[in-house]
């Protein structure tokens, strides 16, 4: 974990990282409104497990019998297109980000620059939410049971990992600046 923390670190180049920010900023703004749209026409009032930060196996089950046949398909869709891009759009964004900005404010080998991969944790919980929330819509009225039991479970860790990241970002981001000011001062 360490030397993939620290490859990353070493080898993510601003380029990279302002691009990857970039595309974040442009799914966020043209992108998210699109398919948050399209989840409100789909499920209604429902609610969706994906924004949900903490919901119950009964829950989802509520959500997937509100939405409906065609629901519940455009549902299962959007977790195999849209879902599938956004979680490497943030991922990436987070990933690159942190570790660019990391290498500025903390010295080589510190423990806060491992932080890089925090995201890559939350983008694996996104995609087992995904995964898990689909079979139970895939299935409805059928139960599958342990999908129901674990989604909520990978949602929640999936918005704990993304929020630590956030933190993490935000931190480097200072860190890197102070240090910078730091060593402007000294010349």
């Amino acid at each position: 974990m360490r030397r993939l923390s620290s490859w990353l670190v070493r080898r993510t180049p601003g380029w990279l990282a302002l691009l990857a920010s970039i595309a974040f900023l442009f799914f966020s703004a043209a992108v998210l409104p699109r398919q948050a749209a399209r989840a409100d026409q789909a499920g209604g009032d429902a609610g969706s497990p994906d924004t949900s930060f903490f919901y119950s196996p009964a829950d989802l089950a509520s959500m997937a019998d509100a939405y409906g046949p065609q629901g519940r398909r455009a549902y299962v869709q959007a977790r195999y297109t849209f879902d599938v891009a956004w979680p490497l759009v943030y991922g990436l964004f987070l990933v690159t980000s942190i570790s660019w900005l990391s290498r500025r404010g903390f010295p080589a080998g510190s423990p806060w620059q491992i932080g890089n991969l925090v995201p890559l944790a939350a983008v694996l919980f996104d995609v087992l939410e995904n995964l898990s929330a689909s079979l139970v819509m895939l299935r409805f009225p059928e139960p599958a049971p342990m999908s129901a039991m674990l989604a909520p479970w990978f949602t929640l860790l999936k918005w704990i990992l993304v929020g630590a990241s956030m933190l993490l970002l935000l931190i480097s981001a200072g860190k890197a600046v102070l240090s910078r000011r730091v060593l402007n001062a000294q010349r």
